[in-house]
C-alpha cells in the first residue's frame, strides 16, 4: 500500500473573515510573533484589521476586504496558522494569492519577502480594478470547459470575459469587463448554470484586463530570492508540480492575468494524501471535497482550538 503523502493547501482572497487570528495571537507565540513582524514591515496595524470583529465595528469585515489590505492578512494569517502546526509537507499549494503561502511552507521565500510582495501585489490589483468596470461571477453547476466555450462566444476585441478560476468540477469564476459578465449571464443559464453569484471583488482579476499591473509586479519578483524548495509546489499556471525557482519565478508572473487550475492541480497530486487547509476558513475545504470526492481525508485549521485539537490528535 502506498505511503500517505501530507499536501498543504492555503486559501486566497473571499477566505477572510472579521476578527481572524486573534486566539492565534494570544495563546500561541509562534503565531503572535509573525503578526507581530507583519505589523513590523507593512507598517500598519495588520492585527487591528484582522482581529477587530464586526460587534465592534460593522464595518471591520469591508475594511478587511479591501484587496490591498486582504492579500496581506490572509498571507499572514495563514503562515500564523502554519508556525503553530511546525508541519513538514510534503507537497504544497495554495489558491491564487494562497500560492505566495505555499512558496513560503516549501522553503522557496522568507516570510518578509512574501509579505511584501503580497502587500505590493494587493496594491497592484486594487489599483488595476479602478480603470474600467469590471468583475467576477461565480459560475455554479456547468463544467469549465462548457463556461470556457461560452466565454470565448461572446467575447469580442472591446469586451472580453475569460474564466479565471477553475475551483471545482461544477464552479469555475468568469472575470472581465462588467457589461460583458452581465450579457453572458443569460447564456450561461440557457447552457443549465444552476446559479450565477456576483464576487465582491474590485477588478477582474485572472484575466487580461489586469495585464498593466504585469511589468511592476516584474519587476517587484525580479527583486527577491527564490529558493530551491524543499518539496513540489503545484503551480495555478500549469497545475504541475515545480521545483525549479526560475520556472516558479515565471509562473507567478504568469499568475497575475492567467487562470487558476485548482481542480486541475488536485487532480494532478498523488492518489493517497492527507490534505490541510491552514489559514481562514474553510473554502478549500469544500473545493476539494467536490474534486476529489467527499471521502478524502481533508481537514481545515484556522484558530487556535484547530491548532491544539489537531496536535493532540
Amino acid at each position: 500500500m502506498a505511503e500517505q503523502q501530507l499536501a498543504l493547501l492555503f486559501p486566497g482572497q473571499g477566505s477572510q473573515v472579521s476578527g481572524m487570528g486573534k486566539d492565534l495571537f494570544d495563546s500561541i507565540p509562534r503565531s503572535r510573533e509573525i503578526f507581530e513582524v507583519a505589523d513590523e514591515i507593512l507598517g500598519f496595524p495588520l492585527t487591528q484589521l484582522c482581529f477587530t470583529t464586526m460587534e465592534e465595528d460593522p464595518r471591520a469585515l469591508k475594511k478587511l476586504t479591501n484587496t490591498a489590505v486582504c492579500q496581506p492578512a490572509i498571507f499572514t494569517h495563514s503562515i500564523a496558522v502554519l508556525a503553530a502546526l511546525d508541519l513538514a509537507p510534503d507537497l504544497v499549494a495554495g489558491h491564487s494569492v494562497g500560492e505566495y503561502t505555499a512558496l513560503h511552507a516549501c522553503g522557496a521565500l522568507s516570510f518578509e519577502d512574501g509579505l511584501r510582495l503580497v502587500r505590493f501585489r494587493g496594491e497592484l490589483m486594487a489599483m488595476a480594478g479602478t480603470g474600467r468596470p469590471a468583475g467576477m461571477t461565480a459560475v455554479l453547476g456547468l463544467a469549465g470547459e462548457l463556461v470556457d466555450r461560452v466565454c470565448k462566444e461572446v467575447s469580442t476585441s472591446e469586451s472580453t470575459v475569460v474564466c479565471a478560476n477553475y475551483n471545482a468540477p461544477q464552479q469555475t469564476v468568469i472575470s472581465g469587463d462588467a457589461h460583458t459578465l452581465q450579457s453572458i449571464e443569460e447564456r450561461l443559464k440557457q447552457v443549465g448554470a444552476r446559479k450565477l453569484v456576483p464576487l465582491p471583488v474590485s477588478g477582474a482579476f485572472h484575466s487580461p484586463l489586469v495585464s498593466e499591473a504585469r511589468e511592476a509586479l516584474a519587476e517587484e519578483l525580479a527583486s527577491v530570492i527564490i529558493k530551491p524548495p524543499i518539496c513540489p509546489i503545484y503551480l495555478n499556471v500549469t497545475a504541475q508540480p515545480a521545483l525549479d525557482p526560475e520556472n516558479i519565478r515565471t509562473r507567478m508572473l504568469e499568475q497575475l492575468t492567467s487562470p487558476v487550475r485548482w481542480v486541475q492541480s488536485l487532480q494532478n497530486m498523488p492518489e493517497h494524501l492527507t490534505i490541510i487547509e491552514a489559514g481562514p476558513g474553510r473554502v478549500l475545504n469544500g473545493l476539494v471535497r467536490q474534486t476529489l470526492g467527499r471521502a478524502t481525508d481533508v481537514r481545515s485549521i484556522s484558530s487556535a482550538t484547530d491548532v491544539s485539537e489537531f496536535l493532540q490528535d
